[in-house]
């Protein structure tokens, strides 16, 4: 065989390779199959109605007139859970979500995650970060670096700021900082930071009730998530600030009321379902 021989079944062979590369890329392009998307829309309420901020208009359980002034947590580790046994976490661009009640931008969150098409039963998520994800100076920027946990106090991220007021028993309105993160133990019955013998993953799951769906090709489905924030002072415990006074970082068996609180603090409304955009 001459070398222009050789030449030319090098070069066919180069361009039949190529074609069946290329086809076989065609048959598995993700763009090709079946998916659709889903986003997530946050509100902030208490008995039912939207947060009104700087106004003492709340009661709680235990009788505290309190009012809110900022409203800040984290999210992860998404997961939808299919009919089939089967489940998918989000995760694909970002698997931890900050949500900032100031912030409009932070309060709705659209999952770039291509979702397989299905029936699905329900939907949790971690409330806060694990102890695996949860890393000091892993966020770099504002707002959630603002969110640093004390490296003292088991580092990381705080899980949740709820910042606010009460109206203590001498009628003075006294500042609260509900905030929820890595516990600590002591030795003794002080809090200096040098008796701390151990730390506490505070984090918890919430499963959604009523959080089934059907996801068709190229749905774009909306969840609304509406945070009750006077759950978090009920059932199955009651928070009294009288007790715990307003600021709970280094009170563990505080931190144990608001973590068993909040198992049902969130509930999902009806999906929206938005026209078809890719």
């Amino acid at each position: 065989m001459s070398l222009l021989r050789i030449h030319r079944y090098l070069l066919a062979l180069l361009v039949v390779t190529i074609f069946i590369a290329s086809c076989k890329k065609s048959e598995e392009d993700p763009a090709d199959q079946p998916y659709g998307r889903i986003t997530f829309r946050f509100d902030h309420v208490i008995d039912g109605k939207p947060v009104v901020k700087n106004q003492l208009l709340y009661t709680n359980a235990a009788g505290n007139q309190y009012l809110v002034t900022d409203v800040m947590y984290f999210i992860s580790d998404i997961t939808l859970y299919r009919n089939d046994g089967g489940n998918r976490m989000i995760k694909d661009w970002q698997d931890i979500f900050y949500i900032d009640d100031a912030i409009p931008s932070t309060l709705v969150h659209p999952f770039l995650d291509k979702i397989e098409p299905g029936i699905y039963d329900s939907i949790s998520f971690i409330f806060g970060i694990t102890e695996e994800k949860n890393k000091s100076f892993m966020f770099v920027n504002p707002p959630e670096v603002n969110m640093a946990w004390p490296s003292v106090l088991g580092g990381g991220y705080h899980y949740m700021m709820i910042n606010g007021k009460w109206m203590d028993t001498t009628g003075l309105l006294m500042p609260f900082n509900l905030h929820l993160g890595i516990g600590q133990l002591y030795h003794g019955t002080g809090y200096n930071t040098d008796s701390i013998y151990a730390f506490v993953q505070n984090y918890f799951k919430v499963s959604l009730p009523g959080s089934s769906f059907t996801l068709n090709d190229r749905d774009s489905l909306v969840f609304r998530l509406a945070m009750n924030i006077e759950r978090w002072f009920e059932g199955p415990h009651l928070f009294d600030f009288n007790q715990w006074g307003g600021d709970i970082m280094q009170k563990q068996p505080a931190m144990q009321v608001v973590k068993e609180n909040g198992a049902d603090v969130f509930t999902i409304q009806p999906v929206t379902k938005l026209p078809a955009k890719y």
